[in-house]
């Protein structure tokens, strides 16, 4: 199963006059790198929250994860900080009358500065705070896996062409490769022989089928295509797989990549060397492609 390393996510919520909010995304990256923000007051939570992405089945990827958590209800206490207000008011008149400016001092104007107040909270109860929130995050890494899932399809049945490309230019490199195998053979026979017969040397014929068995075998691909006929089976499995398959399909077509590289090394024909120029520029496009996938 095909899931992709780029997704997004987000859910909201309320629950014991908190209002919570969770919001995710990630990109691609080697490894599982993760990381929460969270409000300061709230950090125990960072450690619950790596446990339930973990939880999730993600692996890889460079994960973000917000959470806001705001509460809706009143549950502090407020009080005025006399000395701080008795300081801030006397430093008021004086502008007021250093300046001659409109003496437009009131309790709502006063009041707008919010470090005239002290607010104090009662203590949070983690427990409680984690249960308001788990089902908000549970939504959002729900919406957060379906988006990877459904990128993920998108990207398997791109793959699977492209690799249906490759595979059908290996199938026309094994075909023109099996008859000019033969036709080297051939015109390699007829050259010795008529090489050996001008310097009037006496022919051996198993020496010359011999040396013409050998060259031919030489620029015969017959393993290399059994081989990259190998790779395409595990690259299918690979997609059909439901552990993360992008570690595995990096390595195949690393060796797809080998095998076509082997093919054209050994092959001196024009339309050969074609093909294995277009098979490349097509694993090329998987390669890319993969870097996606967890």
């Amino acid at each position: 199963m095909v899931k992709s390393m780029t997704a997004y996510g987000r859910a909201a919520g309320e629950a014991d006059g908190r209002h919570y909010l969770v919001e995710m995304k990630s990109v691609n990256n080697r490894f599982l790198d993760l990381t929460v923000k969270l409000p300061r007051s709230y950090g125990y939570l960072e450690e619950k929250i790596k446990s339930a992405v973990t939880a999730g089945g993600i692996s890889r990827g460079k994960m973000e994860i917000y959470v806001g958590i705001d509460v809706t209800e009143g549950t502090g206490t407020v009080a005025l900080d006399p000395t701080y207000a008795e300081s801030y008011l006397r430093a008021l008149c004086e502008l007021r009358d250093r300046f001659g400016l409109k003496d437009d001092i009131t309790v709502t104007s006063v009041a707008a500065n919010r470090d005239l107040f002290t607010v104090t909270h009662p203590e949070e109860d983690a427990e409680k705070v984690w249960e308001g929130l788990k089902p908000v995050f549970d939504e959002a890494l729900a919406a957060f896996l379906a988006a990877r899932q459904t990128e993920g399809d998108n990207l398997r049945i791109d793959l699977t062409g492209k690799k249906e490309k490759v595979k059908a230019l290996a199938e026309k490199i094994r075909v023109l490769s099996e008859t000019n195998t033969e036709a080297y053979r051939s015109r390699l026979e007829g050259r010795l022989r008529q090489t050996l017969g001008t310097l009037d040397i006496v022919l051996d014929e198993g020496r010359i089928l011999t040396e013409c068995a050998i060259f031919a075998d030489k620029i015969a691909v017959d393993e290399e295509m059994v081989r990259l006929d190998s790779h395409f089976k595990a690259f299918d499995e690979a997609l059909a797989s439901d552990e993360p398959a992008g570690r595995r399909l990096d390595f195949l077509l690393q060796e797809m990549n080998r095998e076509i590289n082997t093919t054209g090394s050994k092959s001196g024909d024009a339309e050969i060397a074609k093909l294995v120029v277009d098979a490349k520029c097509e694993l090329e496009k998987i390669r890319e492609q993969i870097q996606n996938i967890e």
